[in-house]
């Protein structure tokens, strides 16, 4: 071929090879008149480019040098500009060069043995294609070659430079381009400040728009709404407020979208008063909400447990023909069913089946949640018949979760058979539903040697995976394998947290091991982790039930000077050690105590107080020696469900 001879062998005919060249290139092209054939550049040729000729005329040329060559020579024609189409094409030729090639100074060495003079604008439109193609790392080096070969860089190219920076994230180094920029432009600070915004560098982004407005330059309607929006999702009301103030004052039109924004980051906030006014105002401006605007607020209704006004909202909105859309069913399933409406939720899901939307893997997952509030585990293979979509790695291993918690935990370790063998990559939470199915299938051994794979494999393990596994273990009675899987993530500074450390008390409580108990208990504190009000409780029930009076009072002690309320279980069960202990005058002072500093109501105190001071009725005194109590009633439901939740 032409381009492989050339590039080959450097024959005399060079110059001759580079002419017949251009000329297949030229004949493509219309003249007016048709010139006479000429080894000259047809510089006063009457040739009228269009970007459909010079588009095909570069993709029918089989030499990408004499193509690209052909590319900057059409930039250099009076009133000729190239279209998207055309760069993005000469974008691929760019990069086959540089392969080839290796080097933007080769590349600069070939334009000019096919005649192409070098000069800055030939590497100012190589700096824009490597830019525009995403070739970050050649953008530095055609901006060095510019530098080597003298030229001064301009105000554009120091521009493309200092975005590539910001979205390599080297955002230091992009703002210290932005000030050594001796002429920067409103291009300059337009991009700085639209790319920390989507880094969400508010610090960076305040400094940067101080000064661009200091220079008298005032970002545009669109910069205007992303500088809004990433204050808002910020949480930064009063700078959203002075930029709105600023959008006001300057003349810009206060959009929908703009009042979206508004709305949706005080119901965010919680602060749905300001919210419903700000919705008043919109409608005054003569804006309606859309489907966006409404759905913020029937979030922040019901998350403000004001659901009445989140479904006045909902029926507004359809009386005025505007229909939910996927993103608001989704919203409606999962609040309703946090608010334990399963009902409500199961129809907001055939709600979006009657409006012919297109479930996602949101829909799914929101939807195994609401079975597994509501407990309806049977109701799940019916509502989803005929749900086509391809869950995604979250919607998996929201099935584990389902599985564990249906009472099916074979299944969650056959369904994570099947993930892997489709080619799922698995995360912390996939592992966690796992272990679980593994451990209430009852096979330990199996899901201790998972966990050993993914301790020696150090796939970074949280808190999460180690809870799952000392739970399976205390709850075969293998309190000691716990005890020493604790302390052996303790030694290693792995993630533990307040869970991992109470679902190991509580185990050692219920075998009778009240030393390693109080001891793993203290080891919590010694390692940072400040023990929660589940925690106390359940060691100071512990200790109660043992008749330990001088640990109870040693507990209570420390829960009145970390302000930890004694729940009422706890309280049962210390009313019992009163009675056995003969109403032990240290213990009781301790509650009169805790009752001043808040720990224990004073209704239940004066309830409490009360009785003792009446007449013992033998048959009214809780012994606990007819029923096995259960420590940590009250929280250990909940310790387990955080110990297996997947979703």
């Amino acid at each position: 071929m032409l381009s492989i001879s050339f590039f080959i062998r450097r024959i005399p005919s060079l110059r001759i090879l580079k002419i017949q060249s251009f000329r297949t290139l030229f004949s493509q092209i219309q003249h007016f008149p048709d010139p006479k054939p000429s080894v000259k550049f047809p510089q006063h040729s009457r040739i009228i480019l269009t970007p459909t000729i010079v588009h095909t005329t570069i993709s029918s040329c089989r030499s990408d040098i004499l193509a690209f060559s052909f590319f900057l020579w059409c930039a250099k024609q009076p009133n000729y500009f190239h279209d998207k189409a055309t760069f993005t094409h000469v974008v691929s030729i760019v990069s086959r060069l540089t392969l080839n090639f290796g080097t933007v100074k080769r590349i600069i060495k070939e334009l000019e043995e096919v005649g192409c003079v070098r000069n800055p604008q030939t590497l100012l439109f190589l700096l824009r294609i490597y830019w525009f193609g995403g070739m970050y790392d050649r953008v530095f080096e055609a901006f060095e070659e510019m530098l080597m070969y003298g030229y001064t860089p301009n105000t554009f190219s120091r521009n493309i430079v200092m975005d590539v920076l910001f979205k390599i994230e080297r955002v230091e180094v992009a703002l210290r381009v932005l000030k050594q920029n001796q002429v920067p432009n409103f291009l300059s600070y337009s991009i700085a400040v639209c790319n920390l915004c989507k880094l969400n560098d508010l610090v960076n982004l305040q400094d940067v728009l101080t000064t661009m407005l200091r220079k008298s330059y005032y970002p545009n309607e669109e910069t205007f709404f992303v500088i809004l929006n990433c204050y808002c999702k910020g949480g930064c009301i009063a700078e959203a407020k002075q930029v709105l103030a600023l959008m006001i004052v300057l003349g810009v039109t206060i959009c929908q979208r703009v009042w979206s924004i508004l709305i949706d980051v005080h119901c965010k906030a919680g602060n749905m008063d300001a919210a419903s006014d700000l919705l008043k105002k919109m409608v005054e401006s003569g804006y309606s909400p859309n489907v966006v605007t409404c759905t913020s607020l029937i979030k922040g209704f019901f998350e403000s447990r004001m659901p009445n006004k989140a479904f006045g909202i909902l029926d507004a909105m359809e009386s005025k023909g505007c229909f939910p859309d996927l993103v608001l069913c989704n919203v409606l399933i999962g609040c309703l069913s946090k608010m334990g409406r399963y009902e409500d939720a199961i129809n907001a899901y055939f709600l979006l089946r009657e409006q012919r939307l297109v479930p996602d893997s949101y829909t799914l997952c929101s939807l195994i949640t609401t079975v597994c509030l509501s407990k309806q585990f049977t109701e799940l293979p019916l509502l989803i018949t005929g749900f086509k979509i391809q869950p995604d790695l979250v919607a998996c291993n929201s099935f584990l979760s389902y599985f564990c918690k249906a009472g099916y935990p074979a299944g969650a370790v056959e369904f994570y058979n099947d993930m892997i063998d489709r080619g799922f990559i698995a995360d912390n939470y996939t592992f966690a539903g796992l272990l679980t199915g593994l451990c209430r299938s009852g096979r330990i051994e199996e899901a201790v040697k998972v966990h050993r794979g993914l301790v020696r494999s150090q796939v970074g393990l949280d808190s999460h995976i180690i809870t799952v596994i000392i739970n399976g273990l205390v709850k075969s009675g293998k309190f000691h394998k716990a005890i020493s899987l604790i302390k052996k993530a303790a030694s290693e500074k792995s993630q533990l947290d307040d869970v991992s450390y109470t679902i190991a008390i509580r185990g050692l409580l219920t075998g009778g091991e009240f030393g390693e108990a109080y001891a793993l208990f203290r080891q919590m504190k010694e390692v940072g982790l400040a023990p929660s009000k589940q925690t106390y409780n359940l060691i100071l029930s512990g200790f109660c039930k043992r008749s330990d009076v001088s640990m109870v009072e040693e507990i209570l002690l420390e829960m009145v000077d970390a302000s930890v309320e004694v729940d009422h279980f706890s309280l049962r069960f210390m009313k019992n050690l009163l009675y056995r202990s003969r109403r032990s005058a240290s213990l009781f002072t301790l509650l009169t105590d805790g009752s001043t500093s808040g720990i224990l109501p004073r209704e239940a105190y004066a309830e409490l107080f009360n009785e003792l001071v009446q007449p013992v009725n033998i048959r009214n005194v809780h012994t606990d020696r007819s029923t096995n109590i259960d420590f940590g009633i009250s929280s250990s439901d909940e310790i387990q469900e955080l110990a297996v939740s997947v979703g």
